[in-house]
């Protein structure tokens, strides 16, 4: 094999109980990311299709986790990378979790799968790093191991049950919002209180997913501590939230750092019912918006073809 095509997905972040702990994968939205093998042994990002981002292997996430891999594993060839984006960047689905991820998964691919797609995840968190500051693996995991999964540490990536009937609906309002500067809002201290509360949502949320109880998941759904602050960020953020669950969303809340808005539901009829209410109140702003409906990907990045 000389060359692989994969399709990178786009994922959500913390699920409003579980932030920088929980991610979720999901289908049908992502990036392309193409790799191939080259005599000359260097590391090459030569195109890039969707968006102005920068080829700078240095700069680029794609580029930085692919050289984080490549100082561990000895290769004897270089590699060309060519990034389709289907992700905006700033969008709050895992735009750099999609593109870091699916260079390091191609890589891995091309040189024979030395590492399992697990241990590839501190590889691709390094491009998180680059893209926000910190080496986060909630949307990272999520794209490579697929399902929802549970950051428990750094290295410690657990893979959860996965309720066949729960379908996401993501509302991404047209504007960017840098996750480095919605870290920013957020405060560094924390009640007691207000910690033993988001602690019971965490393991309630958890104990729903395995136990298939959906409305437990929904009634775990409540960020006491980031969501106040980062909604302000979110044009009709509240009565999107409201209508979402009043047209039978089990839980909705923010997508990792926003903008984007997602709301969960069982079964695609309702998702595709709040789908019509999210496009309801946008209808009526001066803004441009995408709406997609995805089934929870149990299967995360995929390979696409190879050569």
């Amino acid at each position: 094999m000389n060359e692989i095509k994969v399709f990178s997905p786009a994922s959500i972040a913390n699920l409003s109980c579980g932030y920088d702990i929980l991610g979720a994968c999901l289908d049908g939205i992502g990036d392309e990311i193409t790799v191939r093998k080259t005599k000359n042994k260097e590391l090459k990002i030569t195109k890039i299709f969707g968006q102005k981002l920068s080829k700078n292997i240095k700069k680029n996430v794609a580029g930085v986790s692919a050289n984080a891999f490549l100082k561990d594993i000895k290769v004897d060839c270089g590699f060309e990378i060519e990034i389709k984006k289907g992700i905006k960047p700033g969008s709050g689905i895992g735009s750099s979790a999609a593109s870091a991820a699916g260079s390091v998964f191609a890589i891995n691919e091309l040189i024979g799968k030395p590492l399992s797609n697990k241990d590839l995840i501190k590889y691709a968190a390094e491009g998180e790093k680059a893209a926000c500051g910190s080496a986060i693996s909630d949307n990272v995991a999520a794209v490579l191991l697929g399902g929802f999964t549970f950051v428990r540490e750094k290295n410690d990536i657990i893979k959860l049950n996965s309720p066949i009937g729960l379908a996401f609906t993501i509302l991404h309002p047209q504007i960017e919002v840098k996750t480095s500067d919605s870290r920013a809002l957020i405060k560094k201290i924390v009640s007691l209180e207000m910690m033993v509360k988001q602690s019971a949502n965490l393991g309630a949320f958890v104990s729903g997913l395995y136990t298939e109880d959906y409305e437990l998941i929904g009634r775990s759904m409540k960020d006491l501590v980031i969501e106040p602050f980062r909604s302000i960020l979110i044009p009709k953020f509240k009565q999107i939230k409201s209508a979402s669950i009043n047209t039978g969303a089990i839980g909705c809340g923010i997508s990792g750092s926003g903008p984007s808005v997602f709301a969960l539901s069982k079964g695609l009829t309702t998702a595709k019912n709040v789908e019509n209410a999210m496009k309801k109140i946008y209808d009526n702003l001066d803004l441009d918006y995408d709406v997609h409906v995805s089934r929870v990907n149990d299967k995360g990045i995929k390979i696409i073809k190879t050569l």
